[in-house]
């Protein structure tokens, strides 16, 4: 997959009133590179239609898209890829079912699980969550810090951190080593999205750049 360094997720909740299509554009814009449509609730229906809608807006603008733990849909709508949870399918019979051309990623909350990620063949892992939130029902305890760091020092594919992260505490991230960033609320819930985009690149370009000075 084609590096990135924004990750912007759906979060419909966080934008009452807003169009879905609207905010995520409006991300894209600002600068995000993926975008993934995560609904829980929505029935597989709603689920596809919103699929079908992002997929025809990040094509339009070159972004990568990422539907979360409906493979099926994923399928149906020629999606970039998936994301899989550690309670989903395995990596393996993920990639029997998408084949090798699609981005499959996973969410880790510990070192074993990146490391098992990345031996079974994911193309990328998310690391997290960083700090507490509310984003997710099932969410578990907060990895913090540490865990970015362990990732950072040990796996070679590319990793996302996650998890409760806004522009008042991403410095802290990217300080453990973090070098893409993913954000739902602080981006979809903002009222200049596009805006919030670009300060959260402006700050891991910032990163990037002491980092390569050391």
């Amino acid at each position: 997959m084609r590096d990135f360094r924004l990750y912007a997720i759906t979060g419909e909740e966080f934008h009452p009133g807003r169009d879905l299509l609207t905010v995520m554009e409006e991300a894209i814009r600002g600068g995000a590179d993926i975008v993934q449509l995560r609904d829980k609730t929505g029935s597989k229906r709603d689920v596809l239609r919103k699929a079908q809608a992002l997929r025809e807006l990040t094509r339009r603008y070159g972004a990568t898209f990422i539907v979360n733990d409906h493979i099926d849909v994923a399928l149906a709508v020629d999606a970039d890829g998936i994301h899989l949870g550690q309670d989903d399918l395995p990596i393996a019979e993920a990639r029997r079912i998408v084949g090798p051309g699609r981005i499959i990623g996973i969410s880790t909350h510990r070192i074993e699980e990146a490391r098992e990620a990345e031996r079974d063949g994911a193309d990328y892992i998310g690391v997290g969550p960083v700090f507490p939130t509310k984003t997710k029902s099932d969410v578990v305890a907060p990895v913090t810090t540490s865990y970015v760091r362990e990732v950072a020092a040990e796996i070679r594919i590319p990793f996302v951190a996650i998890g409760g992260i806004k522009l008042h505490n991403v410095d802290e991230v990217l300080r453990a080593g973090a070098t893409r960033i993913c954000a739902v609320s602080e981006i979809v819930g903002s009222a200049d999205v596009a805006g919030t985009c670009r300060a959260f690149l402006e700050k891991i370009d910032r990163a990037a750049e002491i980092a390569r000075r050391r």
